[in-house]
């Protein structure tokens, strides 16, 4: 397992090229060896290959609009293996409104393709994918609709627990599934926070992680309070570098 570094956690500093080669630097000098491009300034894919190469980056996942995906998979898969990158992600989609049959018509096709292609399509949850409805949860019913070989997950284990919900036994229960996780802490008030410093239960998530097949363990903190972005990811690498 490898731990990575979310970009959407420094989107504020990737509002243009020059600020996001800036801050692809300072990832790396972090320590993070791979990242997810996420809430980024938009980019040509040569430009962001170089980028990466430069920094000694990978970029393993990606959030893009759904609606490219949906609509241009076969354009998507060539700019992903432009700049290296394996997966594509959904970074949200109202669940609730589309319901998982009408995700499935929208994206399974695309799913196909980038599997035909040699990519994975990733689906990133929050907590609306809890709602129960005949007594299971909007995510069983997305693992059930679209199988194994179409839909993988980025299980966010912060919006699990936000939830309600258990994020080693839904690690467990996605065994396999879930080849990329997001991690940020959650403190009282279910306020974000660098990872052990919360008091969410990491050294069993990461226990889940290792024996489900995870493969990168994405660090994601949404809001820092004002606290410096970089600063609070350093905080989650220096706690989570013993486990990659």
């Amino acid at each position: 397992m490898q731990i990575g570094a979310q970009l959407y956690t420094v989107r504020d500093f990737c509002k243009n090229t020059a600020d996001f080669s800036e801050t692809l630097q300072k990832i790396a000098d972090i320590g993070y060896k791979t990242v997810q491009v996420s809430g980024t300034c938009d980019y040509a894919p040569d430009w962001l290959a170089q980028q990466l190469r430069k920094n000694g980056l990978r970029c393993v996942l990606t959030h893009i609009p759904p609606d490219k995906i949906a609509d241009l998979p076969e354009t998507v898969a060539a700019e992903h293996k432009t700049f290296g990158c394996g997966a594509v992600g959904i970074g949200y989609c109202d669940i609730e409104a589309w319901g998982t049959e009408g995700f499935a018509a929208r994206f399974g096709p695309a799913a196909r393709i980038l599997r035909e292609k040699g990519l994975r399509l990733s689906y990133h949850n929050h907590d609306k994918e809890f709602i129960k409805t005949d007594g299971k949860t909007l995510l069983e019913q997305m693992a059930q609709t679209m199988g194994p070989d179409e839909l993988f997950f980025t299980l966010d284990t912060y919006w699990v627990q936000a939830a309600g919900g258990d994020p080693i036994a839904w690690l467990d229960k996605l065994s396999g599934r879930t080849p990329y996780v997001h991690l940020k802490d959650m403190a009282y008030g279910r306020k974000m926070a660098p990872v052990g410093q919360g008091n969410m239960n990491f050294t069993g998530i990461l226990e889940a992680c290792l024996r489900n097949g995870v493969e990168y363990a994405l660090v994601e903190q949404d809001d820092c309070y004002g606290e410096d972005p970089f600063v609070c990811l350093r905080r989650s690498f220096d706690y989570l570098k013993d486990f990659a």
